[in-house]
This record gives C-alpha cells, sequence and structure tokens, in this order.
C-alpha cells in the first residue's frame, strides 16, 4: 500500500480526546460523565450538513473528518471536543496502515 502524504502543518485545532466512564446501568447502558484523555492537534473537516423538518422540529446533522496523529484509545464511542463543540466518533481508519495518521468520521453532537 503507498503511503499517504499528510501535511503534519495542517493540524492545527487543538481538540480534547474524551471517553466515557461510568456504570453499567439497569437498562443495558451507562451512566456517567465523559472524561478528558489527552489533548490533540488535528485537522478538522466539515464533509455534509443536513437539515429535516420532522413534527414541526428542525432535526440538524453535520459530519466532520477529523485528522490527528496514531494515539492508542481512539475508536468509536469516544468523543472529541472543541469549546463547547462535541464530535461523535463513528469510525477510524489508518490511511496507509503505517501508525502515523488516524482519520475519524464524527457527528457532531447538538
Amino acid at each position: 500500500m503507498p503511503i499517504e502524504f499528510i501535511d503534519a502543518g495542517k493540524l492545527s485545532t487543538e481538540l480534547v480526546l474524551e471517553a466515557r466512564s461510568g456504570e453499567p446501568d439497569d437498562y443495558g447502558g451507562f451512566s456517567g460523565a465523559w472524561s478528558e484523555v489527552a489533548m490533540v492537534w488535528a485537522r478538522l473537516e466539515p464533509l455534509s450538513s443536513t437539515s429535516i423538518l420532522w413534527a414541526g422540529q428542525s432535526l440538524d446533522d453535520a459530519t466532520h473528518r477529523i485528522t490527528m496523529r496514531y494515539r492508542d484509545g481512539v475508536k468509536a464511542g469516544t468523543r472529541l471536543r472543541k469549546g463547547t463543540r462535541t464530535f461523535l466518533i463513528r469510525s477510524v481508519t489508518d490511511p496507509d496502515e503505517t501508525g502515523r495518521y488516524l482519520i475519524c468520521i464524527t457527528q457532531e453532537e447538538k
């Protein structure tokens, strides 16, 4: 597989990686809060944005691609935060399988 060139100088957005910490609840989910795992530098790129009017409410959905240096612990279900904006990670890939970078497809939470 050819090595993909990613310009490290474009990783200029400071984000906080967060993981959910908590106990299993009685309903098959987890109760608890998000805890900070690390600060990372990344590139934040909007991919799509949709707005649907449903039952008199506007349902907005925005997805982003976030590129960062490789680190353990980044997986679907964790999230990234920039100030008050949060991005739930839906998928994580290593674009050229060299362990240098990760590309995360995220959904912005409202």
